[in-house]
């Protein structure tokens, strides 16, 4: 498992960019993670599904609606990952709101949870391997802050903790 003072794994996430430009197409898109967080520092949040009633209703507005105070506490960038088709994350983001704040990357067959180390298998409740709800500061794509929920919780991968680790 990913741990602090790690390098994050080689990998490939997509995201539905909504608008052509900077070399992106209209639709889904592969970004190179290396790639994407080079001389970046990035808040990474993951959750088990789009459209889950913890995440929809709280995780995701939550980094939505203090995007600003992170990006002045020096965050670049702010990614919301999921087990989900870069469709479904497209969907997902224009339903939250998330444009120009939270980039929704898809890690659609789950490929970059599991180099991490942090699946989740809900098989039993019919979604198959999933991601573990956690966040992360990374730094020039070095891990310096991971928060990893227990089953069921929402108490450490929230905004509000990112928020204290980034000031």
């Amino acid at each position: 498992m990913i741990k602090v003072g790690d390098k994050l794994p080689a990998g490939k996430l997509q995201e539905y960019v909504e608008v052509e430009g900077n070399g992106c197409s209209i639709g889904p898109n592969t970004f190179d993670i290396e790639k994407e967080t080079s001389g970046k520092k990035i808040a990474v949040f993951a959750l088990p599904g789009a459209f889950t009633p913890t995440c929809s209703a709280q995780h995701v507005p939550g980094y939505v609606q203090q995007a600003d105070k992170l990006k002045a506490a020096g965050v670049d960038e702010i990614w919301c990952v999921s087990v989900n088709d870069a469709f479904v994350m497209g969907a997902w983001g224009r339903d939250q709101k998330t444009s120009g704040k939270v980039r929704m990357m898809a890690d659609g067959s789950a490929e970059w949870t599991k180099a991490l180390g942090l699946t989740l298998d809900l098989t039993a409740k019919g979604m198959g391997v999933r991601s573990q709800r956690f966040s992360m500061l990374v730094d020039n794509g070095v891990v310096k802050t991971l928060n990893i929920e227990a089953p069921g919780k929402f108490e450490v991968s929230n905004v509000e903790t990112m928020l204290k680790q980034v000031a």
